[in-house]
């Protein structure tokens, strides 16, 4: 019988230790930190370099059962060949670009949503309802769950498309009215599915976040979603640790590629760079690289919302005196970023944690101390981009190499060429450029981003933007027919709330009556 790996609590708030189907079900840990695992698995370069000979799914099924999750390792095989399936329009699905020779891309938006949101969320969500049938087989449970989700545009799109239909839960999606580009948010107002719904807030991101925090907080609330409609609250974003187990997994793959391609020699490190908001992605490479995959530095890459990059300059995180940027990247725009807090514990433990997350819902503010820092500065480096120079970036390297990237995209592209030494580098490319056809549209044209676009696209969709493009830039990557057939889809869902817990657990409750 293969070893289970067991999961505990970043703040030791909690008693007892986790397996993955309990704190892929739980979501948050009852303490109010989050799981995090105890020990982790060691990969060989013999064991790495193997995956270049694999498909996708396969690849990423051996993550999953090397960490010891408990479901056989033929459950885990089927789950994976459904994740990574038919449904990706690249049957690499996390395939790796040659841009220039000491700088690759590692292009994770192939999924059915454009965005790397499904590397997790075509996964996430079969061994979320797996983990609830197994738990009501063994009368472990008895409820469904409702999985809130506070989105800054890809999540949402992502998390309602993965779980759309799927047994055992309702997936209620929370959105910034005015945060999301006019593709993201079509994406999400059209979805279909009869367990799905979807409510803009009046407010950013962090103020999402923040609601759906305090409704996951709210015992009551709990007790009365419980009593009325048998359901349990869960998670679907990456504070879950069912979104970043597949996240490592594609790190692990990257550097296999890399190697069969010639961009870094076996054993050699790669450095990485990746567009960073919520923490999520880059510390899945950070996961990676203690597992074993020769990973130099860890580029974060912030947009004018950067209080990830000053941390890590700093040591100081402080959101206190911070104006919340909109950017032409608004996947990232981001100032309360959650999984910091799982790399602080590792780096400081749970006690520290504990203090430091205090520090930050009470002051606002929290400064690690100096041993903390200096293994922050040891393992990363960063730097933030602004909203002119990230459209620049997307223009120069389109006419420099005739590769057309989304602004998240350009935001680490801009950085990576910034600090990059001497390891080659792997630049994380987020989302498809039609994603923000409109901001990509500004970049080739050379309409600064805070102006409208020239008088000729005045009136123009989102989605007739995208053709638009494409006259520029045939030899762009195609827009994907999902995105293009946003055109002709009708709108289900066009309520709007306030920001806050109440308005959150209103419009849940409207919506379950």
């Amino acid at each position: 019988m293969k070893p289970v790996t067991l999961f505990t609590d970043s703040r030791r708030l909690s008693d007892g230790r986790a397996t993955f189907t309990d704190v892929i079900v739980e979501g948050i840990a009852p303490g109010g930190g989050l799981f995090v695992p105890q020990v982790l698995p060691d990969l060989t370069i013999e064991e790495i370099l193997a995956f270049s000979a694999m498909p996708y799914w396969r690849r990423a099924a051996a993550v999953f059962s090397r960490f010891g999750v408990d479901l056989s390792d033929e459950r885990i095989d089927l789950l994976m060949r459904s994740a990574y399936g038919t449904q990706w329009d690249d049957e690499r699905v996390a395939p790796v670009v040659e841009v220039r020779p000491d700088m690759h891309v590692l292009e994770l938006w192939h999924g059915p949503t454009s965005a790397f949101k499904d590397m997790a969320l075509q996964c996430m969500p079969l061994f979320f309802s797996e983990s609830i049938a197994l738990k009501q087989e063994r009368g472990e449970l008895e409820d469904d769950f409702l999985v809130l989700v506070a989105t800054s545009g890809d999540t949402g799109k992502a998390a309602l498309d993965g779980f759309a239909d799927r047994a055992h839960t309702r997936v209620v999606v929370f959105y910034p009215v005015d945060g999301v580009s006019d593709i993201q948010r079509l994406q999400m107002v059209t979805q279909r599915g009869d367990n799905v719904a979807v409510f803009g807030v009046r407010g950013n991101f962090d103020d999402c976040q923040s609601a759906v925090k305090a409704a996951f907080a709210d015992e009551g609330f709990s007790a009365e979603l419980h009593a009325r409609h048998g359901l349990k609250l869960s998670s679907a974003n990456s504070i879950n640790w069912g979104r970043l187990m597949p996240q490592i997994a594609y790190y692990v793959s990257a550097y296999a590629d890399m190697v069969a391609q010639g961009g870094v020699k076996a054993g050699a490190p790669m450095d990485v760079c990746v567009p960073t908001g919520n923490f999520g992605n880059i510390l899945g490479a950070y996961y990676a690289k203690l597992m074993g995959v020769p990973i130099g530095r860890l580029i974060c890459a912030s947009n004018e919302n950067n209080v990830l990059a000053d941390f890590i300059s700093t040591g100081v995180y402080d959101i206190s005196g911070r104006d919340f940027v909109t950017t032409p990247s608004p996947s990232m725009d981001i100032l309360i970023s959650s999984n910091l807090e799982r790399l602080l514990y590792h780096l400081a433990g749970p006690e520290a944690v504990r203090e430091w997350m205090r520090s930050l819902a009470e002051e606002r503010r929290f400064q690690v101390d100096p041993d903390t820092f200096r293994a922050v500065r040891e393992l990363f480096a960063g730097d933030f981009v602004t909203n002119e120079e990230s459209l620049r970036t997307v223009k120069r390297v389109f006419d420099e190499h005739g590769y057309l990237m989304d602004p998240h995209t350009a935001v680490a592209w801009e950085v990576a060429e910034r600090v990059k030494a001497d390891n080659p580098v792997l630049v994380v490319s987020t989302a498809h450029w039609a994603k923000f056809g409109g901001d990509v549209l500004k970049a080739l044209t050379d309409t600064p981003y805070a102006e409208p676009l020239p008088e000729r696209y005045a009136g123009l969709s989102g989605v007739q933007l995208l053709a638009e493009v494409g006259s520029i830039a045939p030899d762009a990557a195609p827009v994907p027919e999902a995105l293009a057939g946003l055109r002709a889809a009708d709108a289900r869902f066009t309520e709007v709330v306030d920001a806050g817990c109440e308005g959150v657990e209103s419009a849940v409750r409207g919506w379950l009556s």
